[in-house]
């Protein structure tokens, strides 16, 4: 495994948040730009894909066609369906998501080894998209949310993520006037996520602290534009 990528302490099962490092891209896909759909050429993000998935053992993988709403998918094997968070107990099962400043989330349960993955923007914390998480994990698996782990990847932090009022009304607070534009606010999405996961009865989060913004060994959306490329949040039911 590449070792830019980030792992969170918290987590057993195999599981990466990746980095612009390891791939083949140029420009501003430089250079590990895993999304076909942002410009990129797509023989190299077949290539950068391929070598994320070496490092899982080349596993069956799900993806979700993310559409920044509350879907939750319940993966019982290899596809790719509309929504933005997947759980499975299917042993060897890849799920991934993709960022470029929304937070990835990757949930483990130590007790029976289902894993989850959630591509969690504004919209879908609004939407509820981390309640139904949890909530399809408890359903379909049994999972306590005391014993549930969620590790919260990089994403944009509150310092530098401006949004109108009616965002953080949807989101439920978790922001602070902005200095520089009346009438205009930083979101805290990470703490809002947070908050979430512990009123849930989620006891152990862990937070990278990394923010898509300001550093630029990671893809942004908000500073490169359209022409940024993507980054997976991964994580893998143990085979």
């Amino acid at each position: 495994m590449h070792t830019s990528w980030i792992r969170a302490p918290i987590l057993e099962s195999p599981h990466a948040f990746t980095t612009r490092a390891g791939g083949v891209s140029e420009g501003p896909f430089a250079t590990l730009n895993l999304s076909p759909a942002v410009g990129d050429e797509p023989a190299r993000v077949a290539e950068n894909r391929r070598r994320v998935l070496a490092a899982f053992g080349g596993p069956p993988v799900f993806g979700l066609d993310q559409v920044h709403g509350s879907r939750v998918v319940l993966a019982r094997g290899p596809g790719v369906a509309e929504g933005d968070g997947a759980v499975t107990n299917v042993p060897g099962l890849l799920l991934r998501v993709s960022v470029a400043d929304c937070y990835p989330l990757l949930l483990e349960d130590p007790e029976s080894g289902a894993v989850g993955a959630v591509h969690a923007g504004w919209r879908g914390v609004a939407a509820g998209i981390v309640e139904n998480a949890v909530r399809t994990m408890q359903e379909a698996f049994g999972s306590d949310p005391r014993r549930l782990r969620v590790a919260i990847g990089p994403g944009i932090c509150g310092k530098c993520y401006q949004v109108g009022p009616e965002v953080v009304e949807a989101v439920g607070g978790f922001a602070f006037s902005d200095p520089l534009e009346p009438g205009r606010f930083r979101l805290d999405l990470a703490a809002a996520i947070k908050a979430r996961l512990e009123a849930l009865g989620v006891e152990t989060v862990w937070n990278v602290r990394r923010c898509t913004f300001e550093d630029e060994d990671l893809f942004s959306y908000r500073r490169q534009g359209k022409r940024s490329g993507r980054m997976w949040g991964v994580i893998q039911r143990a085979p």
